[in-house]
């Protein structure tokens, strides 16, 4: 089952991409490209509800994705 979690991007001065989560704490990733960026998020993300699962404090609050929504769509030159 997929789920929505949505994350804040910033982009550093340095450079890099921030992406953190209000929905998800503890959820910070950091990469040099926006893709990269929110690959490794998933990632954490995926970490994080497995370790709040494991000690029964996953509630089951993010919303399941549904048949049609909308989404921005990035596009590289």
């Amino acid at each position: 089952m997929e789920r929505l979690i949505n994350v804040h991007i910033e982009k550093l001065p340095e450079g890099y991409y921030l992406a953190t989560s209000d929905a998800l704490p503890g959820l910070i990733a950091q990469g040099a490209s926006l893709t990269e960026t929110l690959e490794i998020a998933q990632d954490v993300a995926k970490q994080l509800i497995a370790a709040m699962a494991e000690r029964n404090r996953f509630v089951e609050y993010f919303p399941v994705l549904a048949d049609e929504f909308d989404c921005s769509l990035v596009l590289t030159r």
